[in-house]
This record gives C-alpha cells, structure tokens and sequence, in this order.
C-alpha cells in the first residue's frame, strides 16, 4: 500500500476520488483541488491558486498552457510594480541608496520565487499508468515520462509546470549540450533530467587551460569530486591524464556521467563511483565543482546550486590534504557569487583553506558570459554583474 502522503484526492462528480501524487521537487500533494476545463478564467484561477486551489485540469492540453503562461504573467506583476516604485524613488532622489543588503534582497527574491512557484504549480494533469495524458491535444509524452519516473503500475497526478521540465529535459537529453572545450567530433554531453547541465562554460574553461600538476607525471591519477554530467572528468581525460575517477551520490548523476563518458570514447580511461566525495584512493590532482551558494534547496533538482552552510565545500576542503599525493594539486572551482551577495565572506574561505592544512598556489578567473549577467531586471543583477568564477589551485602545506 502507497504512502497516503503520495496519493492526490478530491472530489469530482461527487465522487471521492485520488491518485498517486507525483513530485520530483518533492513538494506535498495540494490539499484543495478543484476540477477545472477551459472555461477557467486567467483571474479567477491566479486568485484561487493564491489562496491555495489547485486545478485538476479536465480540457484541453493547449489551453492549458495557455493558462499557464497568462498566470505567469500575472504572478509577475507584483515583482514590476516593487521594480517600478524603487525606480521612482532612485529618480527622485539620486542619492538615495536602499536599506536592503544583499542578502536580504536574495532572501526576498527567493521567497518571490518559492511563491510564484506555488501559484503556478498550481495547474495539475492527469497521466496515466502508461504514461500517456488523456487530454485533448495532449503531446506524446511516454519517452519522456519513462526516463524520469520509469515504469510505473498507478496512474498519477504532476503539475502541468513539472511535466513541461521533464519534457525539456528529455529534449536536452536527445540533442544534447555543445562542450567546446573537448575534441572536435566529441564535443556533444547528454544531461539528463535532475543533473546541472553545463552551460555556463567559463568554469569548463579554467580546467581546460589550467596547467596540470606536475606531479601527474609521475602518477597520472586524477579525481573529479562531484561529477554531475561527468564534463569535468571528460576534460581531464582529453587532456591526456590515465586515470581519472568521477564520484558522485545522486542516482541520475552516476547514469548520466556513465552514459556520456561511454559515448564519449573514454570509459577506459574515466571510472564513474558512487561515492561520498573522495574515493580511498590518493591523487595527483583533485577537481571539485560544488554548488556556488550556502543555502538551502527548495527541491532536490537545487541542490546542484544550493550547499546548505557551504557542506560540500567544507568537506572537500577539509578532507583534501589527505587524499593529495606529494605535490599534488586539488582544483575548486567557486564563484564568488556569495560574497557579492554576503552569504559567504572572501575570509571565511581562507580561513577554511588554511584550517586544512592547504595553501593557495595560484587563482585563475573567468568572468561569466549568460545571460542573467546584462539583464537589469533580474534583482540579482548588481551581484551577478560583479561576479567571477575562480580556479583555486590548492597544496598541502
């Protein structure tokens, strides 16, 4: 018998009714669900889904969507008017500088966030066992379906908001990501669904460039500590290093960085191990790539971007020294996003590196090109335009 926290019920014909409730962000089941087809309007859905509802969508595929995006819309229309009322006060008063800190402007649009998230996860499909909608206009979603939740014997419930990640995802597994860094003709990685894809590129670059460790020549053994896609242990692998051991802890990380290491051509070079962080082993050289901000996920899908109390971070620093051959380097690779936004000082780092026993041998820095670095109205953006990704070389002292 199912979990009754994994069931979805409500009430449709004056029928109760429930199905398995399906959440990779791992949210709960809404607890007021309304039966809603496409004669729902825009406002009258925003003001319902504000106050908790959640509609169990009964009409068409399409309008559905549609749906979506006038709700978007209008979950965006508070975040214009704050924009717009601190404009005006900037013009009226140029000196004025606001009372918000950093961090208290990226609690406040993470709190935005997580609310808007509610609202527009508020539109549900249904799905059935063999994971096909049975909605008008629906889209042939089974492949897509089936590599994130696999085979299934219930028919469930997702939100509509969801269902269109995991079809993104399974876009971006087919096509594939452009790695420029590695060897022309294997330059294409797969990420699959929940695994950080890579495309801020500017962190792939420093590893790239970097000048290895001479001590590989002596043992060519490398780590790539939280592996992800696996692109990291690719690199190192193009650049001629033997051995190199990718570990990682998230199911769909390890299938991933398999799949792509083996289509890569170099699975005899490159080992994938569930691991937490290093292996046994000592190495050469030690690249880790943590998630850049001490905060908490909202989901497991974040946990590539959000390090609660910087964790990982920490538990790679400290345990470095002892898994460095002599002469041996470990890599971090860290924006320093945090410290733009006071979440983690430039001090606190040093005192982390020092407290291991590590010195710092060298710093390379790459300034980010997306996107969200000249977009004015990303509340972040004073912070994302000052921010650099770093290479730390690190030693034992």
């Amino acid at each position: 018998m199912q979990d009754e926290v994994s069931r979805i019920c409500w009430l449709e014909a004056d029928v109760s009714r429930d199905a398995h409730w399906q959440s990779e962000k791992g949210v709960p089941p809404p607890k007021k669900v309304l039966i809603a087809d496409d004669t729902l309007t825009a406002d009258i859905a925003y003001r319902l889904a504000s106050e908790g509802s959640a509609f169990l969508w009964r009409g068409d595929y399409q309008n559905a969507k549609q749906l979506l995006q006038a709700l978007a819309r209008r979950a965006e229309r508070p975040v214009r008017r704050n924009r717009k009322k601190i404009a005006k006060e900037v013009k009226l008063n140029p000196d004025a500088v606001t009372t918000l800190e950093p961090k208290a402007v990226f609690n406040q649009h993470r709190q935005a966030q997580a609310q808007r998230a509610r609202i527009l996860d508020a539109i549900l499909i249904p799905v059935l066992a063999n994971h096909t909608i049975p909605l008008r206009r629906a889209p042939d979603v089974t492949k897509a379906c089936l590599e994130v939740f696999g085979n299934v014997t219930d028919d469930y419930v997702l939100s509509l908001r969801e269902l269109l990640g995991v079809i993104s995802a399974h876009e971006w597994r087919k096509k594939g990501v452009v790695i420029p860094f590695l060897k022309e003709g294997a330059q294409r990685l797969f990420p699959h669904y929940g695994v950080f894809s890579p495309l801020r590129g500017e962190y792939i670059q420093l590893v790239a460039t970097t000048p290895l460790p001479a001590a590989i020549q002596a043992d060519s053994l490398a780590f790539d500590i939280g592996t992800g896609t696996g692109v990291l242990a690719a690199v190192l692998a193009q650049r001629g290093i033997q051995k190199i051991i990718g570990t990682d802890q998230d199911p769909r990380a390890l299938e991933c960085a398999t799949a792509n290491i083996h289509q890569l051509g170099l699975a005899q070079q490159v080992e994938i191990l569930n691991a937490d962080l290093f292996p046994p082993e000592k190495a050469a050289l030690i690249v880790c790539n943590p998630p850049w901000l001490p905060a908490r996920p909202s989901s497991p899908i974040e946990r590539a971007i959000y390090d609660p109390e910087s964790m990982m971070l920490k538990g790679f620093l400290s345990q470095l020294k002892e898994h460095l051959l002599p002469g041996g380097e470990g890599w971090l690779i860290l924006s320093d996003l945090a410290e733009h936004l006071q979440l983690r000082s430039r001090d606190e780092l040093l005192s982390w590196i020092a407290a291991a026993g590590l010195a710092v041998v060298d710093k390379r820095d790459a300034r980010p090109s997306h996107p969200k670095v000249s977009d004015a109205s990303d509340p972040l953006h004073q912070a994302r335009k000052a921010e650099v990704t770093s290479l730390w070389r690190l030693a034992a002292v």
